[in-house]
């Protein structure tokens, strides 16, 4: 992941890059390591219930509902790319404040 932005472009919209961090005291963003988003999330790696916490979050800061974002890789790693449909980089990079 490093040497790269964490968002580039996809045909349905954008893809972000983000690593994961569960089981955090609250749900926020922690800034950006080796190209990707860096966000932590209260919710534990357990049964889908961490990427499901990810998409929520993602949704409510980009504006969207979570069914229009998607883990497209990576579902049980810390590391995945999620598709946000209908929106640029660069208004995907705006939302979440990534300069």
């Amino acid at each position: 992941m490093s040497g790269q932005a964490p968002v580039a472009a996809h045909p349905e919209g954008t893809l972000l890059r983000v690593r994961v961090v569960p089981g955090a005291r609250a749900t926020g963003v922690a800034g950006e390591l080796g190209g990707a988003l860096r966000v932590r999330v209260a919710a534990p790696p357990v049964e889908g219930r961490a990427n499901a916490a990810l998409l929520a979050f993602l949704a409510g800061r980009l504006g969207l509902r979570p069914r229009e974002l998607r883990v497209e890789a990576g579902a049980g790693s810390r590391d995945k790319l999620v598709v946000v449909r209908g929106r640029s980089p660069a208004q995907v990079s705006a939302a979440l404040d990534l300069g």
